[in-house]
């Protein structure tokens, strides 16, 4: 009979909490005290792949960095050893430094002449000349390879449009 009666109980308090939380009254004083939970959190982070202060990285150095992965990123050359080298007659040597198994960057830089690989990857480049023909290049890990207008029959400047790497 004891457990009946706390089933009875349970099921009356269990039928007051449902009706009072549809009807939204539960002790509010009024619809505009309520407020969503959404509207007090910070919303989402998306990443979209634009790469950080390129801005003002193209402002300073004259580079255009677009997109990427995060795999492939700006490094200041000589601060060590295995950093993807671009030789350019506009900024002398451009590097990046190489992070995974793959990567990838969008960018634009220009008058490239020639590529030194990463250490433990392999480098896919384009290029794209001044009447929008496209070359691509692929430079095996820590080798120096000559690209754009090195190669180019007529030697016309070349801008670095994309990087592709992979082990």
């Amino acid at each position: 009979m004891n457990l009946a009666r706390r089933i009875a109980v349970t099921g009356a308090a269990a039928a007051a909490v449902a009706t009072v939380i549809a009807t939204g009254t539960a002790g509010s004083h009024g619809a505009s005290a309520t407020a969503p939970v959404a509207d007090e959190q910070p919303g989402y982070a998306v990443e979209d792949y634009h790469y950080p202060q390129a801005d003002r990285i193209e402002a300073e150095q004259g580079i255009v960095l677009k997109r990427g992965d995060g795999h492939i990123t700006l490094a200041t050359c000589g601060s060590r050893t295995g950093l993807l080298e671009v030789y350019t007659r506009v900024n002398q040597m451009v590097c990046f430094s190489v992070t995974g198994t793959s990567g990838y960057l969008s960018l634009e830089i220009q008058s490239v002449y020639g590529v030194k690989g990463a250490a433990g990857v392999d480098a896919d480049l384009t290029l794209r000349a001044p009447d929008e023909t496209v070359q691509e290049v692929t430079v095996p890990e820590n080798s120096f390879e000559p690209v754009g207008e090195s190669v180019d029959p007529s030697g016309r400047s070349h801008i670095l449009v994309e990087i592709r790497t992979s082990a």
